[in-house]
């Protein structure tokens, strides 16, 4: 079996077990937690992080793309473009599947910064598409930097956690979702760096 579907198949497997976790526990006390922790962060950050959490939005990479053509990469930006746009769209159409409202409807506590996100929660369509975003591209770029790009998407998840629009699980099964969409569209030659950011996503999903 290839390291491409290695990736793809305990990606999809992340997704899938996350969504029978929250259909058969619904917010388990350690989730609760978790959320409790990143949303009650100081307010104050929430100027810094809303322009690096746009991209999981359907504009981030659309927005990628059209950077990566300017300088040059039409192949790249094109390819970037496309499997963000699926994954938003497949992040949306599987939603109903899990049926998990948002935090402001299961925690009372919970404190929303910026607009109130309507719609189900599971899986998270930012952390999706930054995931697979990050799955096409970060290949493309020096080794050294690698790491740095999947950090920072990755970093969109918890993210939304602290804005109050997803729980934790609902992070990393979005995150895993995006990394299976993205390395299976990315190619054979993307699939260890795909395998690198499921290492980084393990503590989250452990919590």
């Amino acid at each position: 079996m290839t390291r491409r579907r290695v990736v793809v198949i305990v990606s999809l497997a992340a997704y899938v077990g996350g969504g029978v976790l929250v259909r058969r526990a619904g917010t388990t006390a350690a989730e609760q937690r978790c959320f409790a922790l990143l949303n009650g962060l100081s307010h104050r950050a929430h100027a810094l992080v809303w322009a690096p959490m746009q991209l999981g939005s359907l504009g981030g990479p659309l927005a990628v793309g059209a950077a990566l053509r300017a300088i040059g990469r039409q192949r790249l930006g094109a390819r970037v473009a496309a499997v963000g746009v699926v994954t938003w769209v497949a992040a949306r159409a599987v939603k109903p599947l899990a049926r998990r409202s948002r935090p402001a409807h299961s925690i009372p506590a919970t404190r929303v910064l910026g607009a109130a996100q309507r719609g189900l929660g599971y899986p998270s369509g930012h952390a999706a598409v930054a995931a697979a975003v990050a799955a096409v591209a970060a290949p493309q770029l020096p080794r050294r930097w690698r790491a740095a790009a999947w950090v920072a998407a990755l970093a969109v998840g918890p993210m939304r956690a602290y804005v109050g629009a997803h729980l934790p699980l609902d992070v990393v099964g979005g995150a895993a979702l995006g990394i299976a969409i993205g390395t299976a569209a990315a190619g054979p030659d993307h699939a260890a760096v795909g395998l690198e950011a499921i290492t980084l996503a393990e503590p989250l999903r452990r919590r």
